[in-house]
């Protein structure tokens, strides 16, 4: 028999959320601590992390140097693939130049990539490990060449990791997404995801399993993530099949550490904030190609409040940088 647990989107950071009413790097370090005993008295052969193993791709080294210290508690591997918040411009390529590359050169974690899968071999079972890393194109593409892993292998089942928004029910009109119900013919025996942080937990039909139990951060404010404790999954493989069951992990009651009264303003800011760009957006011709004076010069022309200017000059600040960045990659 093979075992492994598979836990996703641990958002490390070495500061606290400002909607997190508790001290998030030791809340984060209480659950990671869990799972590495989890593993090690379940007596796993691998770990699996689904992504967004950092809330940011350059996080301080004293602050991943403390959270290295707790994965190598596992006494077993732990294999992993990139999240959005894991690259620079949610790029895979840029992974060597990261945190988690950093992991991976140490062999603190082992990264799964395209086309380069791992396998495990034990009593007779051949199980394949296969990953797709977040990428701009995820969701909005062929679904086949994401979630249809290929048997480079010859192996018994193969288990295949996405970071995408792989969801229950559609989203809105410009969210791109892609429906479970819509990859039940995928090549994969287990596809297990992350990114979608509330999760909808094991889901099987004719012997396929597509998996998410959820981020194991609960940064979301939304009131599912108040509802939600952080949990994650255990797994067995052998030759009689595949058998999947969800742990939750001892956690304080969202209500505890989630603070909605910053959300809700929060909300309502996003909702001038999208006013705004309306606004902007019905403004055909510009005088000025330069991305603050465009919202400084349509800000005096309309009653627009000095908060909700700020927000979106911030916005598009960051935009620039990330383009100047991709530029000198």
């Amino acid at each position: 028999m093979i075992s492994f647990l598979y836990f996703t989107d641990t958002h490390i950071r070495g500061t606290t959320p400002k909607n997190r009413l508790d001290s998030f790097p030791d809340t984060i370090k209480d659950k990671i601590d869990q799972v590495m005993a989890l593993a090690n008295e379940h007596q796993v052969d691998f770990l699996l992390h689904g992504g967004d193993v950092f809330d940011r791709p350059d996080l301080s080294p004293s602050t991943v140097g403390q959270f290295a210290q707790l994965f190598r508690k596992a006494k077993a591997p732990i294999y992993a693939i990139a999240g959005n918040h894991d690259t620079f411009g949610h790029n895979p390529l840029t992974v060597t130049r990261t945190m988690l590359g950093l992991l991976d050169a140490f062999g603190i974690m082992t990264l799964i990539h395209p086309d380069q899968p791992v396998v495990v071999e034990k009593e007779g079972v051949r199980l394949q490990l296969s990953g797709q890393p977040y990428h701009y194109d995820l969701d909005q593409r062929d679904p086949k060449l994401d979630y249809y892993p290929v048997n480079e292998t010859n192996a018994t089942y193969m288990i295949h990791l996405v970071h995408s928004m792989l969801v229950e029910r559609a989203l809105p009109e410009g969210v791109s997404h892609t429906l479970i119900d819509h990859i039940w013919g995928t090549t994969a025996d287990v596809i297990f995801t992350g990114h979608f942080h509330s999760g909808f937990g094991i889901k099987e039909k004719d012997g396929t399993f597509i998996c998410n139990p959820g981020a194991l951060a609960r940064i979301n404010n939304h009131w599912t993530e108040i509802e939600r404790m952080p949990t994650v999954i255990l797994g067995e493989v052998d030759k009689a099949g595949i058998r999947l069951k969800e742990i939750q992990l001892k956690a304080q009651k969202g209500e505890a550490v989630l603070d909605r009264s910053y959300v809700e303003k929060a909300s309502h800011q996003e909702e001038k904030l999208h006013a705004f760009v309306q606004q902007v957006k019905e403004k055909a011709n510009f005088e000025t190609l330069q991305m603050g004076d465009i919202i400084r010069e349509i800000a005096a022309m309309s009653n627009v409040e000095e908060k909700v200017r700020e927000e979106a000059l911030r916005r598009m600040t960051l935009i620039e940088e990330r383009w100047e960045r991709d530029e000198t990659e």
